[in-house]
Formats: C-alpha cells, structure tokens, sequence
C-alpha cells in the first residue's frame, strides 16, 4: 500500500482520505461488505469489531458495533444509499434502518475502489452534516484512526 497526498475535499464539511492498495477493487469490496471479513478490519485496533450485520443493497441496513478496549461499545447504525460492485459505496447514518430517521445524523460516506496499474485507489469521503460535525470527527482522530483502518484493510485483503 502507498499513502498519497490526500484529494482537496470539496466542501468545509468534507474529509477525505485516499490510499493505493495492492490488490484488485473485488478485494476491498468484498472486505466492505461481508461481515465475517469486515470485522477483522473496521476498528483501528485495540478496538474490535464484534457485530456486522450488513444488508448490502440500496436501501439495506447496516448495523455495526465497535468495542473499545474497556469495554465500551459503539454503534454505528446506518443505510446504504448506493452499491455498485467493486467501485462504489454510499451510506449514511442519517437512517438507522427501513429508513427511520437517526436521533443525530453525522455523516454520509462514499467508499470508491478505483483499479489502477493493477492496484485500488481506494477513496473514503465523508461528508457531514454540519461544519462542527466535521471539525469534530477530525479532532476525533479521523485521519490517525481512518489510516490505521485503511493499514488493517489493506493487510487483510492482501491474505484473499
């Protein structure tokens, strides 16, 4: 995997990382939507991922939990918007599921897998709600803990 500089976000609401992983976008698609894959990889370690549950489909639910290392859980409820294999994810936290609204939606993200010279440019966009949304996910460590994952990602599709 080679970092690159990050692509200029298009919006004060936006963070972006990218990555060229060394695999094909059939790789980090599948570790994005098959759960006993996703929960290998999704929390920057010690952080575990004990429960994916994935309806990967427009419209589909997605229900995953983060566990830090005291214990503490972390849900991340959302739906997905757009599916296009191997290319492209949407998803939202706006919805939690069957298109209830969230009590506070934060973010919509959109996951593309691009093949280059036998390689993914493999891009995560998240773009918030609000600019104090933004603001704090960068300070929550989106680019340490985003990267860290993107590391976990990439080490776990090279082993498919």
């Amino acid at each position: 995997m080679t970092s690159t500089p990050e692509p200029a976000a298009t919006s004060d609401r936006e963070l972006v990382l990218t990555r060229l992983v060394d695999a094909p976008p059939e790789k980090l698609f599948r570790a994005w939507t098959e759960p006993e894959l996703l929960k290998q990889w999704f929390a920057p370690l010690p952080y575990t991922t004990p429960v994916a549950e994935l309806d990967v489909r427009p419209g589909g639910s997605s229900f995953v939990v983060m566990k830090s290392p005291g214990g503490e859980e972390i849900p991340c409820p959302g739906v997905y918007l757009e599916i296009v294999p191997n290319a492209r994810i949407v998803a939202t936290d706006a919805y939690t599921r069957a298109w209830e609204p969230s009590e506070k939606p934060f973010m919509t993200m959109i996951l593309t897998f691009e093949p280059e010279a036998g390689k993914t440019r493999y891009t995560a966009r998240v773009r918030h709600w609000t600019v104090a949304d933004r603001e704090a996910h960068e300070k929550m460590g989106f680019h340490e803990g985003w990267g860290k994952c993107t590391d976990q990602l990439a080490a776990l599709v090279a082993t498919l």
